[in-house]
C-alpha cells in the first residue's frame, strides 16, 4: 500500500501516507483553493435563486494555472483558425463560460476541501514520521481524484508541460535545477492518481 492507492471493501481506496506526504499534498490543495479563489458572494436579498442563477466571468482568466483549470469550451489553443471561425469560437466560449465557470470552480473548490478535511483528520496519527492509512469513501475517491487531476494541471501549467515530451524531459533534469523539487512533486501525484483510478475502475 505505500505510495499508492488499492481498492477497499465497499468501492472505496485506502493509501499509506507519512507525516511529510500529508504536509505536501495538504500544504498543495491549500495553495489550489487559495489560486481557485472564494465562491460568488451571497445576493443582499438573500434569494435562493439567486446563486443558481449568477452569471460568471466571460473572458479566460488571465492567470495560465486558472487557464489550464478552465479552458475555452471551443477551438484547439494550438489550432490557427480563420479570424471568423476563430472570433465565432471565442462567442461561443465566453457564452459557455459565463453559465459554467461559477459551478466548474465550486466543484473543484469542494475535490480540494475533501483533500484537505481527509489529511486534517488523519495528520495526527502520523506524527513522528510513522505512516498512517488515509481510506476513502468512494464519493470521497472521486473528489480526491479531481483534486490529484486538478493540482497535476496546476504543477504542469507551471513547468509548461503540454505534451508527453515535455513529461519525458523532466526525467532528464539535474538534481540541482530549481524546478526539481515541483517536478517530483508532479510525477508523485501522477502515480497516486494512476493507482486510484486503478481502484476505480470495475
Amino acid at each position: 500500500m505505500p505510495g499508492q492507492f488499492e481498492p477497499i471493501p465497499g468501492g472505496g481506496a485506502a493509501v499509506a501516507l507519512d507525516d511529510v506526504e500529508i504536509s505536501i499534498i495538504r500544504s498543495l490543495a491549500v495553495q489550489l483553493l487559495e489560486l481557485i479563489g472564494p465562491g460568488p458572494a451571497e445576493d443582499a436579498s438573500d434569494d435562493p435563486l439567486a446563486e443558481l442563477f449568477a452569471e460568471g466571468p466571460s473572458e479566460p482568466p488571465s492567470d495560465p494555472v486558472l487557464r489550464r483549470l478552465f479552458p475555452d469550451a471551443y477551438g484547439d489553443p494550438r489550432g490557427t483558425p480563420q479570424p471568423r471561425e476563430a472570433e465565432e469560437q471565442r462567442a461561443y466560449s465566453a457564452e459557455f463560460r459565463r453559465y459554467t465557470e461559477n459551478d466548474l470552480r465550486a466543484g473543484k473548490r469542494e475535490n480540494a476541501l475533501a483533500v484537505i478535511r481527509a489529511l486534517d483528520a488523519l495528520a495526527p496519527e502520523a506524527a513522528g514520521g510513522s505512516e498512517a492509512v488515509l481510506k476513502l469513501s468512494a464519493q470521497e475517491s472521486r473528489q480526491w481524484l479531481g483534486a490529484l487531476n486538478d493540482l497535476r494541471l496546476a504543477i504542469g501549467s507551471r513547468l509548461e508541460i503540454t505534451d508527453e515530451d515535455d513529461t519525458d524531459l523532466l526525467y532528464r533534469l539535474p538534481d540541482e535545477d530549481p524546478r526539481k523539487p515541483m517536478v517530483m512533486a508532479y510525477l508523485w501525484l501522477g502515480g497516486l492518481q494512476e493507482s486510484l483510478v486503478a481502484t476505480l475502475v470495475p
